[in-house]
């Protein structure tokens, strides 16, 4: 019988060093594109992939929390792609940093993601990912977050376990995208509520950093829709270098 605790463990040992970057071709870019955007543009399939993109919106949040210094007391997640991260601060400025770093989150990992499948990273990338979302999992308040979170774990840990070494950098390509992709999704949905949905604007993180800080909220906005235009240009460079190549 098969040691399964044992092989997890090794195959996660095993994930968090660097690998031989993957030779990514044109064709392989190309499917990989097609791949990361099937997964986030159609609506069923954003269904449930936007539950992904949601849980990085909310460890951004809570990333940045912590490392500000303020308590963290609880992430909730929902099936509707909304969650809420609760934290405590006496600093208004701390408040306002962590509330910032919900949207941009989602298009740096997967920048990050798209680094690391084309310099060999890739397996880093989600045996990181993995402790991340266990980590996650203590400060979790619902059965959805729980689900969605065990979810996402439970994925990760197949791709490494079962997904060859040579394909997993290409894995890690087409997650980055498709939650660059997602990124993209969220800032133009952020902003039709603005301009379109006013009632609901009290769910809005750029309304709610306009409370804290006195800032337009549309400054809020066109300042998270750089931070995911730089993430864009950060992961086109090696794409562009493979379509140079022509290979």
């Amino acid at each position: 019988m098969n040691d399964l605790p044992g092989d997890v463990f090794q195959a996660m040992a095993e994930s968090l060093s660097r690998a031989e970057p993957p030779a990514i071709t044109v064709t392989e870019l190309v499917l990989a594109v097609l791949v990361a955007a099937a997964l986030s543009i159609p609506h069923r399939s954003w269904r449930y992939f936007g539950l992904l993109a949601t849980v990085v919106h909310e460890l951004g949040h809570a990333f940045a929390a912590v490392t500000s210094g303020q308590r963290l007391s609880g992430i909730r997640l929902r099936f509707d792609h909304s969650g809420t991260t609760t934290t405590y601060s006496r600093s208004r400025a701390a408040a306002a940093w962590s509330c910032f770093w919900g949207y941009p989150v989602p298009a740096v990992v997967g920048a990050v993601f798209v680094a690391c499948g084309f310099n060999g990273w890739g397996p880093a990338a989600f045996g990181g990912s993995v402790l991340v979302l266990a980590a996650s999992l203590l400060f979790l308040r619902n059965l959805a977050g729980f689900a969605i979170t065990a979810l996402a774990i439970a994925g990760t840990l197949a791709l490494i376990l079962l997904v060859p070494g040579e394909f997993v950098g290409h894995a890690a390509v087409i997650l980055g995208l498709a939650l660059l992709v997602a990124a993209v999704r969220d800032v133009i949905k952020l902003a039709h509520v603005h301009l379109y949905r006013r009632e609901r604007l009290a769910t809005s993180d750029a309304y709610l950093l306009y409370r804290a800080t006195a800032v337009p909220s549309v400054v809020w906005i066109v300042l998270f829709a750089a931070f995911v235009t730089g993430s864009w240009v950060v992961a086109l460079q090696p794409v562009s270098t493979i379509l140079a190549r022509g290979v």
